[in-house]
């Protein structure tokens, strides 16, 4: 039996709110509590009426996909700056520009990126607010990518587990993920990587909702309780923010971008497609300091 069911119906009931229309975009969605595909709009180009509607799409949808999209790598970073300064990244390979980043795997590759269910970066002290991934050369079948709602996730605990969560902070720690993880592509490891402390629980600053903030990728432990504890409790919101309840997954194309909340969402690569080629660039977004 699934975990958040029972015989007196699901723990976890989503009830969307009644929306007003879009005007300028179209927006359909993937399921009722996570992703939409967006069409109508030129990426490259959109108006200022299309990027207040984007906007409210990933607002309301945490990720939002794109097809078709013909962007330059400078269109790519004047649409991420639509969302605020753009991020580094601590150790990926870039090309062109700093803040834009290679996603690349082939039959050569000792991994791929994104292989485990993370938030961008949040070993930061400021993880990024979004992540906007541009896929130019995608395999025939395989890699999609799956998209986790931490809204939903932290809303299907009980009401005793979010009591004994709430004040909780967890250490973050970008060590095991990149040291050594670009070698293959000339990217020289640096002597420290980011490492911070944030709330198991944050609060969205736009949407004003909870959300769960751990991720398999990078928490390492709760802190103010002991070892044996934190990693029960870690497993335990590992194995229940990964619930396929709470996801959406998505088929790409070439051409296809994703734009995700990372504030509220986690999401995992799929790399099955070896040794076929899957290329493209992401463009990062400054964040804030979780709370």
């Amino acid at each position: 039996m699934n975990h958040v069911s029972s015989k007196s119906g699901p723990r976890y009931r989503h009830a969307a709110d009644a929306a007003e229309p879009y005007r300028s975009i179209s927006v359909q969605k993937l399921t009722p509590i996570i992703g939409a595909e967006i069409d109508g709009v030129d990426l490259g180009r959109p108006t200022e009426a299309q990027m207040q509607e984007i906007h409210r799409a990933l607002a309301e949808n945490l990720v939002i996909f794109f097809r078709d999209q013909k962007m330059t790598p400078q269109q790519h970073l004047d649409f991420g700056r639509q969302f605020g300064e753009l991020h580094i990244h601590p150790a990926a390979p870039t090309e062109g520009h700093p803040a834009l980043m290679i996603i690349k795997a082939d039959r050569d590759s000792p991994r791929a990126n994104g292989e485990f269910w993370h938030s961008d970066v949040s070993c930061d002290e400021e993880p990024p607010m979004g992540s906007i991934l541009y896929i130019k050369e995608q395999p025939a079948v395989g890699g999609d990518t799956l998209f986790a709602s931490m809204y939903a996730a932290y809303d299907a605990l009980s009401d005793r587990m979010k009591t004994y969560l709430e004040g909780l902070t967890a250490v973050h720690d970008g060590e095991e993920v990149y040291r050594g993880t670009y070698a293959n592509l000339g990217v020289q490891d640096k002597p420290v990587y980011p490492r911070a402390v944030h709330p198991v629980i944050r609060t969205h600053p736009v949407t004003g909702r909870r959300a769960l903030f751990v991720n398999k990728g990078f928490t390492r432990r709760i802190l103010d309780i002991p070892l044996d504890e934190s990693t029960a409790i870690l497993d335990y919101l590992f194995d229940h923010a990964a619930n396929p309840l709470f996801q959406c997954r998505f088929r790409w194309r070439a051409n296809s971008v994703a734009f995700w909340d990372n504030r509220c969402a986690q999401h995992r690569a799929m790399w099955d497609y070896w040794p076929a080629t899957r290329y493209g660039n992401r463009v990062t977004i400054q964040g804030d300091r979780p709370v």
